[in-house]
């Protein structure tokens, strides 16, 4: 039986930087949720599926295996045996990925095999509902969060590194947003479980962040 670490929190907490860093820290295997959901929206590219018919793209998941390993630390995804890694960013991968991820068959699909992962070795996952519904028995259950002006902050200097332009008004009422509705959805919404640790990460350094998880982990 694997060591599940489940980090949890709204969007823009930091949580896949956060998740990644005290992968390697701590030996485990990062599992990138987002990852497998583009691996599988290759699948239906692949195989010809329309993204609006949720009856085919439930009988496409039935032969789909998606599954992360690493080599020379860098993680790999792969489909049915493929590495389909250099596949994962194309626009018409996120965008089918963006339309099927909310089919049930898809996200139980995915439930499916990243429980698997977690049966079989160290991991760690960061997402909206790890804690609460696809790891539930996670070791340690992280919640992830800062203020909605630290994570509009963060998001407004990130798209301006980048050359972007973008207004940090627009971009906190986006979180807001954003928070609103992966609070309310219907399936497996955002929410603070029972068990789970509270980390506000406003004031603090991406290190402190990974150091106290780290300390909340098994020690070796």
């Amino acid at each position: 039986m694997g060591y599940n670490v489940a980090i949890d929190g709204p969007a823009g907490a930091g949580k896949s930087t956060i998740a990644k860093l005290v992968a390697k820290e701590k030996g485990y295997i990062y599992v990138d949720t987002g990852a497998m959901y583009r691996g599988l929206a290759i699948h239906f590219l692949d195989k010809g599926v329309d993204p609006e018919n949720s009856a085919d793209i439930a009988r496409a998941c039935q032969d789909a295996d998606v599954s992360i390993r690493y080599e020379d630390g860098a993680q790999q995804i792969y489909l049915n045996g493929k590495n389909v890694t250099d596949r994962l960013r194309t626009e018409d991968v996120g965008n089918m990925a963006s339309k099927t991820s909310a089919i049930p068959a898809v996200r139980e699909k995915l439930l499916e095999l990243q429980r698997s992962l977690a049966r079989e070795g160290d991991v760690i996952m960061d997402g909206r509902d790890i804690g609460t519904h696809i790891l539930p028995d996670a070791d340690v259950k992280i919640y992830l969060t800062a203020s909605v002006e630290t994570r509009a902050k963060r998001r407004y200097e990130e798209l301006k590194e980048k050359g972007a332009n973008c207004d940090l008004n627009q971009i906190a009422q986006d979180i807001k947003e954003r928070d609103e509705r992966d609070m309310t959805r219907e399936i497996a919404p955002l929410k603070k479980a029972k068990d789970a640790i509270l980390i506000d990460s406003s004031d603090m350094t991406i290190p402190e962040v990974v150091s106290a998880i780290c300390g909340y982990c098994r020690q070796e």
